[in-house]
């Protein structure tokens, strides 16, 4: 253990050297930045371009209250850079009162890593969750994957409220299933193996999305670190914490981390990983001697908590990401991959995609459920949205049974097994059907329909009251609010998702909704996985809770639905509940209870709550996603009051 501790610890002093070096080479930056500082009236300071990306995200994310940006219109609007240095420097100077309760949610993903040795643990770093399955920390941490079989990940290793350590969590990793790291930029990306109950960790302790968009952070603003520094129990630091300057590559901050930070996640304010902290940068004498914290020189054994670090670094996390995607996967590790979410797609690769129509005869088919299951008598089916041609059912089933699991787990319930739910598999089908009868790039009436009622819904004022609204904010609303002309733009522009995502989930429900054929198509391949008698808990997601009305009117009368479920649901817009096969919203006789759950910032939910159109024989349930997965169905099942509804009728 010895020589591998050794092999790490000359490791992460290349990584110092590099970036001492670096901070030695931008000393003219660091100077220029200072001198911006004493003339400027904020802190922040950064180029117009990082200015503009940083104002828009905290503005379209809704970060910054509505009268801060009705204030900063009255600003000399010649001056639009100085008015968004400000509308940064507000959102800096107070948060919300979920501040905490959003950073205790992030940090619960972060775990420690410790090398195994005949029964030793040490701790060497840390490392977090970035989605589901898979944790990033650095490559001085864990170079190989034979590195990686050796250590074990613990979560919870933390004091609790009342001041008393946790029992930890611990977890083993699984290299072989994925494992991607980079020297240079000083990052692994590596599967951890699930739990004795088979559930990811991330299931479990959440994750920490990645963010490939900029506009995350500028220099003098904020950050957080969370890690285990020194091997210790968890701690954030969040004081006298700021970015001082960007690189290509490279963040350097001022920040109170030690050795073990490494691989810590480096937040922004609003909780977005911008960094994976890597390396400090010690203070050197004229000599280029590191000096320690009392100002003697350091030696080796003095251990790496006496320096006097005056500087930190991590890798930008869109570089980071732009180099995973650069890489070639197999279908299994790509599959772990893009649990990462659309969000971390590099900007410069959401180009709209054509629709790749499978051959006939290689369409996938759906899963059906255990007939033993939940006592013989009861199914569990889930029905899936638009866009999942081309996936797994077996792991789109495991994913929405991850969910629920954390949400049933959180409730006090016990998990249910994915072999026992039904999930009829028609994502191939519906891209199949789609294109024999139409282009589905060109759009038809009613998708352009559903977009200006949804664009309604969200607020959108008409096309002539925009122009008085930018003359409010002169050239800062210009950049601002310019691009809202687009009826996508402006939703999006109100929620987490991408606006050529929002398009793309309403062009497939005026699709299935315009076209017989399609429809048909659809709901044909549904029925051939579906139970056939007893009860029935219908969970439904996006565009499938469309097809789950029209399913209400085709199932089997011996199949008796005691709950339906719909999640993320557009059935409030008028477009589509007229488009029906019911003719209307008329609540479907045969189903006993009716949930539906919607977060305010899911924009395909915008016409919910459905109570005002579908009548009061319904139960609302709203809920809060994080913005970045805000349509995502493992974030709605994972709440505990929707679990416990679907677990309560199960064991009824």
């Amino acid at each position: 253990m010895d020589t591998e501790s050794e092999v790490r610890t000359a490791a992460l002093h290349e990584q110092i050297d590099a970036a001492s070096q670096r901070f030695d080479d931008t000393a003219a930056q660091r100077d220029e930045v200072t001198r911006r500082r004493a003339v400027s009236a904020s802190d922040v300071v950064d180029t117009e371009e990082q200015i503009l990306a940083r104002a828009d995200r905290l503005l379209v994310t809704g970060e910054v209250p509505a009268q801060a940006v009705i204030e900063l219109g009255r600003h000399d609007p010649m001056d639009s850079i100085g008015s968004l240095e400000r509308v940064i420097g507000f959102a800096n100077e107070l948060q919300a009162a979920n501040f905490l309760t959003r950073g205790a949610r992030a940090a619960a993903a972060v775990a420690r890593i410790s090398l195994a040795d005949n029964g030793r643990e040490v701790p060497m770093g840390t490392g977090s969750m970035v989605s589901p399955q898979l944790l990033l920390t650095n490559n001085h941490v864990l170079p190989t994957p034979a590195a990686a079989e050796s250590v074990v990940v613990e979560f919870r290793a933390e004091v609790g409220i009342d001041n008393v350590p946790n029992a930890t969590v611990r977890y083993r990793l699984a290299p072989a299933d994925f494992f991607v790291t980079d020297k240079h930029l000083d990052y692994t990306v590596v599967r951890v193996a699930p739990g004795p109950d088979g559930v990811a960790p991330g299931t479990t302790f959440g994750w920490n999305p990645l963010i490939a968009k900029p506009g995350k952070i500028v220099i003098g603003e904020a950050m957080n670190v969370v890690g285990h520094p020194s091997g210790r129990l968890k701690e954030i630091s969040i004081r006298h914490n700021r970015l001082d300057l960007q690189l290509d590559d490279f963040l350097h901050y001022a920040s109170d981390t030690e050795p073990g930070n490494s691989g810590s996640p480096v937040f922004n304010d609003q909780w977005e990983i911008v960094a994976l902290h890597h390396a400090g940068v010690p203070k050197k004498d004229d000599k280029g001697r590191v000096l320690r914290k009392d100002g003697k020189l350091w030696q080796s054994g003095d251990g790496d908590d006496a320096i006097d670090w005056i500087a930190n670094e991590g890798t930008r996390v869109s570089v980071l990401l732009h180099d995973l995607g650069s890489r070639q996967f197999d279908a299994a590790q790509r599959a772990l991959l893009d649990e990462l979410g659309l969000a971390a797609i590099a900007p410069a690769t959401t180009k709209a995609v054509p629709h790749q129509v499978p051959a006939a005869e290689s369409l996938v088919h759906g899963l059906r459920g255990r007939s033993s299951a939940f006592g013989g008598r009861r199914s569990v089916l889930f029905l899936h949205g638009r866009g999942q041609q081309g996936r797994d059912p077996v792991e789109l089933r495991r994913n929405w049974t991850a969910g629920l699991n954390k949400g049933l787990t959180l409730a006090g319930l016990s998990p249910i097994d994915p072999a026992d739910v039904f999930f009829p598999f028609y994502g191939d089908q519906l891209i199949e059907s789609m294109d024999t009868r139409e282009a589905v790039d060109t759009g038809p009436e009613l998708y352009e329909t559903l977009v200006a009622e949804a664009a309604h819904w969200a607020g959108m004022p008409d096309t002539d009251e925009l122009p008085a609204e930018r003359e409010l904010f002169g050239g800062f609303g210009a950049v601002v609010l310019g691009r809202l002309h687009d009826q996508l733009s402006w939703i999006a522009a109100r929620s987490g998702l991408d606006s050529a995502l929002i398009g793309a989930i309403f062009k497939d429900v005026a699709a299935y909704l315009d076209n017989e054929r399609v429809r048909k198509s659809v709901l044909d391949t549904v029925l051939t996985d579906i139970p056939t008698e007893g009860e029935l808990i219908l969970v439904s997601h996006s565009l499938g809770t469309v097809v789950a009305l029209d399913l209400l009117t085709q199932l089997p009368r011996e199949l008796n639905v005691r709950l339906l479920v719909t999640a993320g649901s557009p059935l409030g817009l008028d477009g589509v509940y007229r488009k029906l096969l019911s003719g209307g919203p008329s609540r479907p006789e045969r189903v006993g209870e009716w949930l539906n759950t919607w977060y305010a910032g899911d924009p395909i939910a915008i016409g919910c709550p459905l109570r005002q159109t579908w009548g009061p024989d319904l139960r609302e349930l709203p809920v809060e996603n994080p913005k970045e997965r805000a349509h995502d169905i493992a974030e709605y099942l994972a709440h505990a009051a929707v679990a416990a509804t679907i677990g309560h009728t199960l064991s009824a």
